[in-house]
């Protein structure tokens, strides 16, 4: 449902006193300088012919590595409270990686704007693999490096981003790093990401941190009709995407049956799995339609789904599209925030929007700002009916490199010139001036 004329016209409604805005990005998709760190399974996917839409890599990307106090004055300037960024694992592992990562810590501070890094968001070190348990603990090590440098200026954390993702299209069905097509094989991936998220949050507190929480995508699961095997493959979709990912860690059980499909000791991991988080953070970015399997292969926005799963991902009708065809539903933020509050009840910590965004061409991108004054006041309406939110960060400060999608979608509130590589000229979009006005508009 495209935004309300007549609410566009008004202002955001006021969020609770503390309420944290943000931006996020990815250590990955922008920070470039690829030789100046050890090398991850991403560069080692984009190498290989055909497996990026447009032939590109990141070894360049934004050039963030090099330009970060260009981008934390645009942070500054635009007026957010904080910056959601990652930490690269294989920039930590070379000589002086942490050295970046201090500076740009240091940076954010002294402009004001909380640093809140992510410490897993899809790069991991080549040669190291989910499928491998051991993972999980070398995960942890790395996550006390990086508390050890960092924790004396950063207060909060996050642990992994969006590990459903990475699993599903990363290790199920090949479109990601590592390009893995195990489909339910894929399951250990799922596993030891939570491990090493119920790890990662011991080693923070080991820290002395306190302010911990997790990026995982959610979105509300729509059936495709009434019919039974259309509400049964659309539950099957839900428990996979939603509930697989949040259950552990909020309610220290996987859901019905999942359990015993998982590797090692699953009762002594998720002791662990369910460490007590200070919040739990949600990117949302639309509703999924799901039906009954079809018997055939279905490319959906870009990922082939394999006709011999048990569901099959339909197209939302009668709803705008971003120019990545992804259909824009504000009321499914609501829908997904206010479900998660009922079902979860006093387990639900508070809440954080850890992404929402969108791709549009364009500087002048009105689109992007009806998306996210409609989302915004999505969030509200949630907050009015009773969740506890305590932060929005959109998704994203800069155009950058897509994963798969290479250079050819545009998240960014900031448009970079890919085709000038050797300037990455930065301007500003209308959505980056309008974002401004509403945070000035706080007071």
């Amino acid at each position: 449902m495209a935004t309300d004329p007549r609410d566009a016209a008004t202002p955001i409604p006021p969020f609770p006193a503390g309420f944290l805005w943000g931006v996020s990005t990815s250590a990955h998709q922008i920070e470039g300088a690829a030789s100046e760190r050890e090398p991850s399974v991403w560069d080692t996917f984009t190498a290989e012919p055909g497996r990026v839409k447009d032939g590109s890599t990141a070894a360049v990307a934004c050039d963030h590595y090099h330009r970060y106090r260009e981008d934390v004055a645009l942070l500054a300037d635009l007026g957010v409270d904080a910056y959601r960024f990652s930490v690269s694992w294989p920039r930590v592992n070379s000589p002086s990686g942490l050295d970046f990562y201090d500076r740009l810590v240091d940076e954010l501070c002294a402009a004001g704007v909380r640093p809140v890094p992510t410490l897993f968001h899809w790069d991991l070190p080549a040669g190291l693999d989910w499928l491998e348990r051991d993972t999980a603990s070398r995960f942890a090590e790395y996550v006390s490096v990086v508390a050890g440098r960092l924790g004396d200026r950063v207060r909060k954390w996050i642990t992994l981003n969006e590990p459903a993702e990475h699993t599903l299209l990363g290790h199920a069905l090949g479109t990601h790093a590592p390009g893995g097509r195990l489909l339910f094989d894929a399951l250990p991936v799922a596993h030891h990401q939570l491990l090493a998220h119920g790890l990662a949050v011991r080693a923070l507190r080991a820290a002395g941190a306190t302010d911990i929480g997790i990026a995982n995508s959610h979105g509300p699961t729509w059936p495709a009709s009434r019919e039974p095997a259309d509400l049964e493959a659309a539950a099957f979709y839900d428990v996979l995407l939603n509930r697989l990912f949040a259950e552990p860690i909020l309610l220290g059980a996987y859901p019905e049956g999942l359990g015993e499909l998982m590797p090692g000791d699953v009762r002594s991991d998720l002791e662990v799995i369910a460490e007590p988080l200070d919040w739990y953070g949600v990117n949302y970015y639309a509703p999924t339609r799901v039906g009954a399997p079809q018997g055939t292969e279905i490319d959906f926005g870009g990922v082939r789904i394999p006709a011999e799963l048990p569901f099959s991902v339909r197209q939302i009708e009668g709803v705008p599209v971003t120019d990545f065809g992804w259909p824009v539903v504000p009321e499914g933020l609501t829908e997904l925030l206010t479900t998660f509050h009922e079902r979860y009840g006093d387990r639900l910590p508070p809440v954080v929007i850890t992404e929402n965004g969108c791709s549009y061409e364009g500087i002048d991108d009105q689109e992007r700002i009806a998306y996210l004054d409609g989302h915004i006041r999505a969030l509200h309406r949630a907050v009015e009916a009773g969740v506890d939110v305590r932060g929005y960060f959109v998704w994203s400060l800069l155009d950058n490199f897509e994963w798969a999608e290479g250079y050819a979608r545009r998240f960014g509130l900031v448009h970079v010139d890919f085709d000038a590589p050797g300037t990455l000229e930065r301007t500003p979009k209308a959505s980056y001036a309008w974002l401004r006005d509403v945070l000035r508009a706080r007071g």
